[in-house]
């Protein structure tokens, strides 16, 4: 089952918004497979201390974009293959860098500027080397 234990409730942005972005981040990293059970809907909002509905809306929109399967009465699991998985990680790579890019822009940080930034803090998280 896929574990909330680390899931952090943020200021801001809508809730269901970074629930769907935690799944399709740990779909993105390899932490969540295919098949894997997701908790239901009641637990998952006992868990985190939101309203019902607000995981009802999550998991509604990964059921529309094909990333997880639900029936009525049973159980829900993901629905990732390969292609999925691969288009996820374009995805939020994509997404995570882009905003990243419009922060700095609107702070006048110049492209060296970021860029030395990118690698200092890609060496602090431990990476070897930024071309792995």
């Amino acid at each position: 089952m896929i574990s909330f234990e680390g899931f952090v409730l943020e200021d801001s942005g809508p809730v269901y918004l970074q629930i769907m972005r935690y799944i399709r981040q740990g779909i993105a990293a390899g932490a969540i497979g295919d098949r894997e059970e997701v908790p239901s809907r009641r637990a998952l909002s006992a868990l985190l201390g939101v309203n019902p509905n607000t995981i009802q809306k999550a998991y509604h929109m990964l059921e529309e974009e094909g990333i997880l399967q639900s029936r009525s009465g049973a159980k829900s699991y993901t629905n990732v293959d390969r292609d999925t998985i691969e288009r996820i990680r374009r995805e939020q790579l994509r997404s995570e860098t882009s905003a990243w890019v419009k922060a700095m822009k609107q702070m006048g940080v110049s492209w060296e500027e970021a860029e030395a930034l990118a690698e200092e803090l890609w060496t602090l998280e431990g990476r070897p080397d930024r071309d792995a």
